[in-house]
């Protein structure tokens, strides 16, 4: 295995020193389907001798069984490592393989080429320093090639190789490899590439892989081994101001307190200030220490544990900064945002954000386009859906320390999770800050919800109506207030049909309108709440995810989710706006129950069944519980 040298034999441990002291080269090999992604990759592992000899045995037999090359070698084989790869011939996963040359060491990702796989490509792309984008000579630029272009720079990918693969298909003709590399520049030129080189290849023959091919006399470039041997892509992080995430509080003792992390920016040494965000506090670095020792000098992808001089309260999460140049802070941002699952992005809907070491509530707040990978054209719409690109505004849940992602990818970075499925389902890039983040305050006031709530002797809540339409939501929620009324306490009824002839007439009833109606409403709830009354929200709101944002608007116990469960059938039956009868007959679209789904509670706090027992006693039993939980009282 590997590359000789006469070190080994003469010098190991000079042999040694001069592999740790090679330079480092992450990339990745991205493009459609069946573009030759893992045969190059194979071709390079096999041609720098990085194969052990039981490898390349197993490789020659698997390549008789399940290869597609006849009785040659097929060198995909050695990536497509899962079963289903093997028998579709396809990449499914990202495989990260380490190679090494004489000049080089190298980490490449092979990312599959297949559309629903785009999230794994972008996953790749992510820690690559360059990207080789791979064209099968016969298809020319494809969608997928575009986009996954638009992604690697998205990505801050800044140097491509485009491999125009399988040239000996083509009789290696010189136009035909002209024509590709003048449209791939033309559509590449604007995404801010630093370099970007074509190059003539057969991956499956060895042509302009590790030596100029003589098929390809009119190609005056270098081939690719060499290529990637001598290209020099560094971005000096240590040059950047100093930015540690802390991943965890180190007290091993009563007498040592130390916050531990990874550099992900800069340099820092003893004596050094720093801020910690968010609470902008400063200090100095006291020790940077490690399993061998304490260091003089810490820069970046080095883990260590930083004592401060003085006593602060640092929590996994924060971000420990230069303190003459710290990290901005904002809870709300623009950013670029790819979207990775089957379900399409909702605005309104409340996701999880990772962001550094830090998991905070997040929504996003308004799409402001979407971007088509094949022109690069902004184009209007409401959601995301697989694998389209959009430029978002988002909120969260608290202020984030943060980087433009151009400036550092680490803390400029995150991604979005499914607070239901914990699955992630979109990743963002920063932008700025919005600047309302930046003007916007919150004013103190002198009084407060529970004084207003005292003054109206009773404790304010949401009673939260749920439930399909012809339940008797709205029925069972107009008796409760009347019942309410009757005994002097202060409410308010949201209706659904009443709110969205006013705050929520520019609304239809897609899931993304859906969303945002919820949302309008929960927050208008909360509004009412912390005035002190008691407010009666009667809406289908079809999904868990809204009813738990709208619950997590207010305190604990300022949210009761009655959930109205009279069934499908007996509601149809009603069918008190003749509703029913015109979905079925399709004049209705998006109607809950019949082609748009609703999401039952799983716990709500009452539940009430309207085709077992009346409105009158379903209201009577509501205004008993909120006498039984002290909810009137003052």
């Amino acid at each position: 295995m590997s590359h000789q040298s006469a070190l080994i034999e003469e010098d190991i441990l000079g042999y040694l020193q001069a592999h740790e002291n090679k330079s480092f080269l992450r990339f990745i090999t991205c493009g459609s389907v069946d573009d030759g992604k893992s045969t190059l990759i194979g071709r390079l592992l096999y041609d720098s001798k990085m194969i052990f000899e039981d490898q390349l045995a197993a490789l020659e037999a698997d390549s008789k069984k399940q290869g597609t090359q006849g009785q040659k070698i097929d060198f995909a084989l050695l990536l497509d490592g899962l079963a289903a790869e093997r028998e579709q011939g396809i990449t499914i996963d990202v495989a990260y393989r380490f190679f090494s040359t004489d000049k080089r060491k190298f980490i490449v990702a092979d990312t599959p080429g297949h559309e629903q796989y785009t999230r794994n490509m972008a996953t790749g792309a992510s820690t690559a320093e360059l990207a080789v984008i791979l064209i099968d000579a016969r298809r020319g630029v494809l969608t997928q090639t575009r986009r996954h272009t638009f992604i690697a720079s998205l990505l801050g990918i800044r140097h491509i190789v485009v491999a125009i693969n399988k040239m000996d298909l083509v009789d290696f003709d010189q136009s035909v490899y002209e024509q590709i590399e003048s449209e791939y520049n033309e559509f590449a030129k604007n995404l801010g590439f630093r370099s970007i080189v074509c190059m003539p290849l057969s991956a499956l023959e060895g042509d302009n892989i590790l030596t100029k091919s003589a098929r390809t006399p009119w190609y005056k470039g270098a081939p690719l081994m060499p290529y990637l041997e001598t290209i020099d892509v560094s971005s000096d992080l240590s040059d950047d101001p100093f930015r540690m995430p802390v991943q965890w509080v180190n007290r091993p003792n009563l007498d040592f307190r130390g916050f531990s992390g990874t550099v992900v920016s800069g340099t820092v040494k003893p004596g050094d200030e720093v801020v910690v965000l968010p609470s902008a506090k400063r200090s100095k670095v006291a020790r940077i220490v490690t399993h061998d020792g304490d260091l003089g000098k810490a820069g970046p992808d080095l883990a260590v544990t930083l004592t401060l001089e003085d006593e602060i309260d640092i929590s996994r999460g924060d971000v420990i900064c230069a303190g003459q140049s710290p990290a901005e802070q904002t809870d709300q941002f623009a950013a670029h945002l790819l979207w990775m699952h089957d379900e399409a992005l909702l605005p309104g809907r409340q996701y999880v954000m990772k962001t550094a070491n830090r998991m905070i509530p997040a929504t996003v707040t308004e799409l402001k386009h979407k971007i088509n990978v094949n022109t690069l054209d902004h184009q209007s719409g409401k959601t995301l859906e697989l694998n389209e690109v959009g430029v978002c505004n988002l909120s969260t849940g608290r202020p984030i320390a943060f980087d433009p992602y151009q400036d550092n990818r680490a803390t400029g970075s995150f991604i979005l999770v499914d607070r239901q499925t914990n699955a992630t389902i979109g990743a963002g890039m920063i932008d700025f800050s919005l600047r309302r983040a930046q003007n916007v305050h919150w004013q103190a006031l002198e009084v407060d919800k529970t004084s207003r709530a005292a003054l109206k002797n009773q404790k304010p809540c949401v009673l939260w109506f749920t439930g399909l339409s012809g339940s008797g939501k709205s029925t069972v929620a107009n008796l409760v207030e009347k019942r309410l009324h009757d005994l002097g306490r202060h409410t308010y009824t949201l209706d659904g049909d009443n709110v969205r002839h006013g705050l929520n007439k520019d609304l239809g009833f897609t899931d993304a309108d859906r969303v945002e109606n919820i949302r309008r409403v929960g927050e208008t709830a909360k509004l009412l709440v912390d005035a002190g009354m008691i407010v009666l929200v009667s809406f289908i709101s079809p999904f868990v995810s809204e009813r738990r944002m709208a619950r997590e608007l207010v305190e604990d116990r300022e949210f009761i989710e009655v959930y109205i469960s009279t069934p499908l059938e007996v509601c149809e039956e009603r069918d008190v706006k003749g509703l029913y009868a015109k979905a079925r007959r399709g004049e209705i679209k998006n109607f809950t129950g019949i082609d748009s789904a609703y999401e039952a509670p799983e716990a709500p706090e009452i539940d009430i069944d309207t085709s077992e027992i009346a409105a009158e006693r379903a209201a009577a039993d509501i205004v008993r519980y909120l006498e039984e939980q002290g909810y009137l009282e003052g």
